[in-house]
C-alpha cells in the first residue's frame, strides 16, 4: 500500500511556471512506478507523464512534451512534475498515481488526492 499526497499546485498567468510535488509514504516508493495524471471539468481523467522506479525512463502526452519534466528522489519519496510556458489548457486537477502500469500502460493503482492548477489567460 502507498499513501501519496500531492501540493505545489496554484493560480499562475498563462506563459508562467509551476512545480508540483507528490510524497509518498511508505518504504516501497522506490519500487513503483509513478506518474501524474489530470481531470479538467467535465473531462475524463488523463495521463500526463509517468516515470520508472529508477527515474530512467519517462514517457509522456504529447500535449506536454516539450513542456513538462517528470523526475523523481528516491531518497525523499518524492516525484515532481515541472510545468513550463503553462496554458489555458492545463487547467485541472492534477493526480498523483504509483503502481506497476503507469508507465506501461499509463494507469495508477494508487492515487492521491489530487491539485488544483489553474491557468488564467
Amino acid at each position: 500500500q502507498v499513501q501519496l499526497g500531492e501540493s505545489g499546485g496554484g493560480l499562475v498567468q498563462a506563459g508562467g511556471s509551476l512545480r508540483l510535488s507528490c510524497a509518498a509514504s511508505g518504504r516501497t516508493f522506490s519500487s513503483h512506478d509513478m506518474g501524474w495524471f489530470r481531470q479538467a471539468p467535465a473531462k475524463e481523467r488523463e495521463f500526463v507523464a509517468a516515470i520508472s522506479r529508477s527515474g530512467s525512463s519517462t514517457n509522456y502526452a504529447d500535449s506536454v512534451k516539450g513542456r513538462f519534466t517528470i523526475s523523481r528522489d528516491n531518497d525523499k519519496n518524492t516525484v515532481y512534475l515541472q510545468m513550463n510556458s503553462l496554458k489555458p489548457a492545463d487547467t485541472a486537477v492534477y493526480y498523483c498515481a504509483a503502481g506497476p502500469f503507469v508507465l506501461t500502460h499509463r494507469r495508477g493503482t494508487y492515487w492521491g488526492q489530487g491539485t488544483q492548477v489553474t491557468v488564467s489567460s
